[in-house]
């Protein structure tokens, strides 16, 4: 049986909302929010705040939570977790975004599950959107082989649909992610690569250097807060605004 944790980066800077992690949701901030729905999936053995502001530290101790103070400069969330396991015992790490407060038990139970395949070393979430969508290099795409394992993820349109066939799927790429310990390890000793770099797509480092990402298919549709009008949007499923 993997032992499994849950680690959410926190970091207290953000471009588009100030400080957006500890504005309110609720009575609650985002944060809190977020690590309280983690904990309530029971999908974890333990879960764990990774963050650089002891505001954000402060309130995940409020509600007894796990808090690692990460030391350095971090290009990717995935950089910043990596840092905790110094302190983290775990098989297997899944980053779930800390703008993210209404987690799904069914996502993330279902993107743990698909490491009883011992050849799975990565894993993520993507779900089904329409041609429209797939035109907003907002949201990043991805497309898979045969075994559901990512080929390319892209802000482009993929696949293009040149006959405009209609059995064309799009997909939405959800940034949650679940390595195996050692994995997550090696992912911070990479280059950045060419792709990563044009794209901007951190995954994209683990796929130039010859790693597989398992794809796992989700129907719930994550809220994340990036700017007023989404955690106007959240609040209002409190019914504060």
């Amino acid at each position: 049986m993997l032992k499994t944790a849950a680690l959410i980066p926190a970091r207290f800077a953000s471009t588009r909302l100030p400080s957006k992690l500890v504005q309110d949701l609720g009575g609650l901030s985002v944060i809190q929010r977020t690590y309280l729905s983690t904990m309530d999936t029971g999908v974890f053995d333990e879960v764990w705040v990774v963050t650089d502001h002891n505001d954000i530290k402060s309130q995940i101790e409020s509600l007894g939570g796990k808090v690692f103070m990460s030391k350095g400069e971090h290009e990717s969330g995935s950089d910043r977790i990596a840092e905790a396991l110094e302190e983290v015992d775990a098989d297997l790490i899944v980053n779930v975004q800390g703008d993210e407060p209404f987690q799904d038990r069914k996502s993330l139970s279902d993107l743990v599950k698909v490491f009883s395949d011992s050849k799975v070393d990565v894993a993520s979430l993507k779900t089904r959107i329409d041609s429209g969508m797939a035109k907003n290099p907002n949201v990043v795409k991805v497309v898979v082989d045969v075994c559901g394992d990512a080929l390319l993820f892209s802000r482009s349109v993929i696949p293009f649909n040149r006959e405009t066939s209609k059995n064309a799927e799009y997909w939405k790429h959800i940034g949650v992610y679940a390595y195996r310990v050692d994995v997550l390890r090696a992912f911070t000793k990479l280059t950045k690569g060419k792709l990563e770099s044009i794209e901007m797509l951190e995954q994209l480092r683990l796929l130039e250097n010859g790693y597989k990402i398992r794809m796992v298919e989700t129907e719930h549709q994550a809220i994340a807060i990036d700017t007023m009008e989404d955690l106007q949007a959240a609040r209002q499923l409190f019914g504060i605004e």
